[in-house]
C-alpha cells in the first residue's frame, strides 16, 4: 500500500481521475520529490504542484501544495492490523488569502468526496494487485 501512495506514477494508475503527472525534481521518491498532478474534477482539469516533505517508509508520507491561496497539507499514515494495512488520510487546508478563506468552507464537501473516491480507488487497486 505504501508503494502505491509513495510513487506518484503508480498512484496515478490507481486513481482514475488523475490524467497526468509531470516530474519537477530529479528526486522521484522520498523527501524533496516535486511533481505536477493533473486530475479531472467535475468535468474540468485541475493541476496542482505537490512536494513530499516527510517520508517514513511503510509508515507515513506528507505532501504539501500551495494553490489558490491555500496551503494543502496532506498526510497518509499506515498501520498494520491483523495482517491488513490500515490507511488514513488527513488533509488540512490552511487558507491565507481573503478569497480562499471564503472558498475553503464552500468546497470542503467536494474535497471530502474526492478524498473518499481516491481512497476507494487505492483500496481497489491494491486488492487487484494481490
Amino acid at each position: 500500500v505504501f508503494d502505491v501512495i509513495a510513487d506518484c506514477a503508480v498512484y496515478s494508475k490507481a486513481v482514475p481521475n488523475i490524467v497526468d503527472v509531470e516530474m519537477l525534481s530529479e528526486v522521484a521518491r522520498g523527501v524533496g520529490t516535486r511533481f505536477k498532478e493533473t486530475r479531472v474534477m467535475k468535468g474540468r482539469e485541475s493541476t496542482v504542484e505537490l512536494e513530499v516533505t516527510e517520508f517514513i517508509k511503510n509508515e507515513r508520507i506528507r505532501f504539501i501544495s500551495d494553490e489558490g491561496g491555500v496551503v494543502w497539507d496532506t498526510v497518509f499514515s499506515l498501520t498494520e492490523e491483523a495482517c491488513k494495512t490500515h490507511l488514513v488520510l488527513l488533509m488540512q487546508a490552511k487558507p491565507y488569502k481573503f478569497l480562499a478563506k471564503m472558498m475553503v468552507p464552500l468546497i470542503s464537501g467536494m474535497v471530502h468526496k474526492a478524498i473518499e473516491s481516491d481512497m476507494q480507488a487505492v483500496r481497489e487497486f491494491c486488492e487487484r494487485q494481490r
